[in-house]
C-alpha cells in the first residue's frame, strides 16, 4: 500500500507537505465516550476561539485559501475541509459524532487547525494518489448515487480511476467513506512545510498515539513532500 503525490502538485505548490497515518485492525462498532469528549472539547474550544472572528481570514486558514487560488479553485465556492468544519462550528451549529475513528480524526483536526481526511483502506487496491484528474476518472459524491467527472487537471485524491476527494481537500467520495464496518483507515494530513509543516508532523504523531491508545492497534506514520513524494506502508 502506498501514498503518493504527483510532481504536478509540487510544481504549483512547492511547499506542500502531507502527514500520513495508516492503521489496520480497528473495531469501529462501539461508541467511545472518551473520544466523544475529546471531540466536544475541540468543538467548544473553537467556538470560543472564533467568537466574533471570521474563519476565512484566520492565519491558520489563509494559506489553504491561497493554495486553492493557485490551483484555480475558488475558495469562496469550494471550502477546504478544515475551513468548512471550522465555519460550521463558529456558527455554533455544533458537529455530530459519526463513528469513533472519524470522531477521533476530527478531534485532532480541530486541535491542530489542519485538514485531515479519512479513507477506508479496504476499498483501495494498491495505493492512494494526489494527482491531476485524467480522462476516465469518476467521482461519486458523498451521500449520492450518481457520478461526476472531475475537470481534467483538477487536483484529486484517487485510487486508480476512483476519485476519493475532489478539488484537493474539498469533498470526499461516497466510495471509501468510513463506516462502522471499516477496520483499516488511511489518514492524510495536508499542510505546507514553510508554514505549518511541524504542526502536520505533530498532528500525525498525536493521531497515531491516540489511535493506538483508544483502539489498541499499531499505526504506521509517514511524511511526504517534494523531496519524498511517496511513502509505502507494510502493514
Amino acid at each position: 500500500m502506498f501514498y503518493s503525490v504527483a510532481k504536478e502538485l509540487f510544481e504549483k505548490l512547492p511547499q506542500a507537505c502531507f502527514g500520513v497515518v495508516a492503521v489496520r485492525g480497528v473495531d469501529n462498532h462501539t461508541g467511545n465516550p472518551e473520544i466523544r469528549a475529546f471531540l466536544q472539547e475541540g468543538i467548544s474550544r473553537q467556538e470560543a476561539y472564533f467568537e466574533g472572528k471570521p474563519v476565512k481570514t484566520d492565519p491558520h486558514i489563509e494559506p489553504y485559501r491561497e493554495a486553492f487560488r493557485t490551483l484555480q479553485i475558488n475558495p469562496n465556492k469550494y471550502l477546504c475541509s478544515i475551513e468548512a468544519l471550522l465555519s460550521r462550528i463558529a456558527k455554533k451549529k455544533g458537529f455530530p459524532t459519526i463513528n469513533p475513528i472519524v470522531d477521533l480524526g476530527n478531534a485532532v483536526s480541530l486541535r491542530h487547525f489542519l485538514p485531515i481526511g479519512a479513507h477506508d483502506l479496504g476499498t483501495i487496491s494498491e495505493g492512494l494518489e494526489v494527482r491531476p484528474a485524467v480522462e476516465g476518472d469518476l467521482f461519486v459524491p458523498f451521500g449520492g448515487e450518481g457520478t461526476e467527472t472531475p475537470d481534467i487537471g483538477e487536483i484529486v485524491y484517487v485510487s486508480e480511476h476512483q476519485v476519493r476527494t475532489r478539488r484537493w481537500t474539498w469533498r470526499q467520495s461516497e466510495i471509501g467513506k468510513i463506516t462502522e464496518e471499516t477496520s483499516s483507515v488511511l489518514f492524510p494530513i495536508d499542510g505546507f512545510s514553510d508554514i505549518n509543516g511541524e504542526e502536520v508532523r505533530r498532528a500525525a504523531a498525536e493521531l497515531a498515539e491516540c489511535v493506538e491508545w483508544f483502539f489498541h492497534v499499531s499505526c504506521e506514520v509517514g511524511f511526504v513532500d517534494a523531496d519524498h513524494p511517496r511513502v509505502d506502508f507494510f502493514m
